[in-house]
């Protein structure tokens, strides 16, 4: 296919090198210059790169992002011509996804919403989980797209009914994590052997799977980024404010938004989302 990936960050820049790797034509745009993939073409615009494309995937930071990609200065969406799929990747709020959907179906295209987890690792071995929000026919289509990127794919509804499944689930990552972080410190507080309470975790009933990707870089005090904080942080953000548009209260999430915000301030915007536990040591006088 004749694909116009938008968006070389962590995970935008190997899920386009998977598609190329699959046989797929590639045209591809970054917002800030010097990013390449091998074997794609690289278009100075999202204009550009859209134009004459089958698939328009997009896989950028946040809703103002993905805006101005499609509909800003040289946007995609000038590009786009009746047939022509676009696919948004990117974590951003389901209602504004709608109306992104909207406008690109009056061009007689089509949109979809289909966000991933696996994080750094999951993009660049071509094992990411696909959430999609979109018509069955258009999610029939795009199979083969899936599959270069990706282990698995699930269809959750209709358009911005993927990205409703990815903030939930995020919420549990964020919620489970921080769990674990607070658990670890109230344990090293009282000098419980660390490796040893991993082992305790890991054969009981609070064994996830959050625990276990995350247990090994904690222990080296590797905190550098799958997925970063600032963007655990944003997706927090998305998950109150769908909370508040839904009349739904979150208050364990409320609480865990303080500790980011507070780990924010003190530099860690750019590290893994785990680095939250470098912050609760620090309130609990722990070096």
């Amino acid at each position: 296919m004749r694909i116009a990936f938008l968006g070389l960050g962590i995970m935008g820049r190997p899920m386009a090198q998977n598609l190329v790797k699959a046989g797929h034509e590639l045209r591809v745009w970054n917002r800030s210059p010097g990013k390449v993939v091998d074997g794609a073409t690289t278009s100075p615009t999202p204009k550009d790169a859209a134009q004459g494309a089958e698939i328009v995937w997009i896989c950028v930071s946040d809703t103002k992002a993905v805006e101005q990609v499609l509909f800003g200065k040289d946007g995609a969406a000038e590009s786009v011509k009746p047939g022509t799929i676009v696919v948004d990747s990117s974590t951003i709020l389901p209602s504004a996804s709608l109306k992104f959907a909207e406008l690109i179906r009056k061009k007689g295209a089509d949109f979809v919403d289909a966000p991933v987890t696996g994080s750094k690792v999951g993009a660049e071995s071509g094992q990411l989980i696909f959430i999609v929000g979109a018509r069955q026919e258009t999610f029939d289509k795009l199979q083969p797209l899936f599959k270069a990127m990706g282990k698995s794919v699930v269809r959750v509804g209709e358009n911005g009914k993927g990205l409703a499944a990815k903030l939930s689930m995020n919420l549990m990552i964020a919620l489970t994590y921080e769990g674990f972080a607070e658990a670890l410190v109230l344990a090293e507080k009282q000098n419980v052997d660390l490796q040893a309470l991993l082992s305790l975790i890991n054969q009981s009933m609070v064994r996830s799977g959050v625990v276990e990707y995350k247990a090994p870089f904690v222990i080296q005090r590797d905190f550098s980024a799958n997925f970063p904080l600032r963007l655990m942080h944003k997706d927090i953000h998305l998950m109150l404010e769908a909370a508040r548009n839904n009349g739904v209260k979150l208050p364990g999430l409320e609480t865990v938004d303080k500790v980011y915000q507070a780990s924010v301030k003190e530099g860690h915007a750019d590290l893994d989302y785990a680095a939250t536990l470098l912050t609760l040591e620090k309130s609990a006088g722990m070096s």
